[in-house]
């Protein structure tokens, strides 16, 4: 069975840096997107960076510069280093990644736990 296990997250200063970790375990054959969420309280959970198997990246404006999506292949982990933090980037993030497990055809969707990011004075 494949698991998603972010690790990374806490408390930071705003203008700081955080690095998160997203790592796969479970028999994989592959892993196609790998993307990273948010969701503030009272508000939607929104995409904040997306990979593809190619390594193209994607952000929306409000983290464009600031955040980078990695991934290694190798370990199926991915990585969000987030620099320049703002209060506003407070929130659970989300790991998600479109992969195949082995012995299946078709590929799904997966979640992490979520870990928390608060950035704070």
């Amino acid at each position: 069975q494949v698991h998603l296990v972010e690790s990374g997250g806490g408390l930071v200063q705003p203008g700081g840096s955080l690095r998160l970790s997203c790592a796969a375990s479970g028999s994989i054959s592959s892993i196609n997107a790998m993307r990273w969420f948010r969701q503030a309280p009272g508000k939607q959970r929104e995409l904040v960076a997306a990979i593809t198997s190619d390594g193209n990246t994607n952000y929306p404006d409000s983290v464009k510069g600031r955040f980078t999506i990695s991934r290694d292949n190798a370990k199926n982990t991915m990585y969000l280093e987030m620099n320049s933090l703002k209060p506003e980037d407070t929130a659970v993030y989300y790991c998600n990644e479109y992969l195949i497990p082995s012995g299946n055809y078709f590929p799904s969707y997966y979640w992490g736990q979520g870990t928390q990011v608060t950035v704070s004075s």
